[in-house]
């Protein structure tokens, strides 16, 4: 399993068009082939920034992903909201905490 989180930091006068946006598209990234979720996170101290949380199957899913039609159309509109660079991460599980 892998997860990838994604930071993004949006113009405060953006936060509901992404919002919106998020909503017309969640439930097609999350049935996405591969995919086993997605959360949306919202930081409690800077409100125009957000975080997804995706889990996919393996690496491969995750790029099938990011090469997909629906990822173009989805990433294109979002990033055009950008305040600053976006920052992402791809981690594997590495120790469970007892």
């Amino acid at each position: 399993m892998l997860t990838r989180i994604v930071k993004m930091h949006f113009r405060t006068d953006e936060v509901g068009t992404f919002l919106n946006h998020f909503d017309v598209n969640k439930n097609q990234i999350r049935h996405f082939t591969g995919c086993k979720g997605l959360i949306l996170y919202r930081d409690i101290n800077f409100p125009n920034v957000f975080f997804t949380y995706s889990f996919w199957e393996n690496e491969a899913a995750l790029e099938n992903y990011r090469k997909s039609e629906l990822f173009n159309q989805v990433w294109s509109y979002t990033k055009a909201l950008f305040e600053d660079k976006p920052q992402a991460w791809s981690l594997s599980e590495f120790k469970k905490v007892d």
